[in-house]
């Protein structure tokens, strides 16, 4: 058996013992458990803060708004989903979609650790302030640190920690899109073993779009799923 049949083979097993948890909580309310989905081979992860609505729903990761807008970067830079594998610091939805407790964080970071583990990629993006946070263990918010390369560790691995904002942050802001856009465009070298340090020296010279007032006439929910549940009002300020 090849080693990505294995890691495959593995990460199947870690899902079906997620279906089960009730280490928090949260698995009383829950619709599905979100495990994760992708390339098990992966080279590139992406890390959000907890599912939503759809994503309880149908137990896929991004499934709603910011789904389709993560999709339409990944085109953007020439790669599918299936090319990628996507998760979450949380694997249930919060109520409400509020923050994570610190409980719930305790009781969900060991399969975000065993997910990391298992696939070895050479890239984590986390999407938003709070999977940024949590990964890097810095305090800076996601204005600060988003699209600058953080060589370091996690579960055990060397990676390459990139933030960006979180997709779902562009929905509502929508002078964050050319933000995420611009450090979409660095991920294919450094998922090909770019220096981490050049591109964060390229970073370093740009100017953040984010701050400028958001086009007349732009609604949150721009370019969302037609078919899509409507996400419930938020307290999740940690998006941004």
């Amino acid at each position: 058996m090849s080693d990505a049949a294995v890691r495959a083979l593995a990460l199947e097993r870690l899902a079906e013992h997620l279906r089960g948890c009730a280490r928090c909580p949260l698995s009383e309310g829950r619709t599905n458990v979100v495990v994760g989905a992708g390339d098990p081979d992966a080279d590139l992860l992406f890390v959000g803060e907890a599912p939503g609505a759809n994503e309880d729903r149908t137990g896929l990761p991004f499934v709603g708004q910011a789904g389709k807008l993560l999709d339409e970067l990944l085109a953007g830079i020439g790669m599918t989903r299936d090319q990628v594998f996507i998760a979450n610091v949380l694997k249930c939805r919060p109520p409400g979609n509020r923050d994570p407790r610190p409980d719930e964080i305790d009781s969900c970071r060991g399969y975000l650790e065993e997910q990391v583990a298992l696939i070895r990629p050479r890239v984590v993006c986390t999407l938003g302030n709070f999977a940024t946070k949590l990964l890097s263990g810095r305090p800076e918010g996601i204005s600060k640190v988003r699209g600058q390369p953080l060589p370091t560790e996690f579960a055990g691995v060397p990676v390459t920690l990139y933030p960006v904002y979180h997709p779902a942050a562009a929905l509502y802001t929508r002078a964050m899109l050319g933000s995420l856009q611009e450090d979409f465009a660095r991920l294919p070298a450094m998922v090909a073993g770019a220096d981490p340090g050049a591109v964060a020296a390229e970073a370093s010279g740009r100017t953040d779009p984010a701050s400028a007032p958001a086009p007349r006439g732009a609604t949150a929910g721009a370019g969302a799923d037609a078919g899509a549940i409507p996400e419930p009002s938020t307290e999740q300020l940690g998006l941004f």
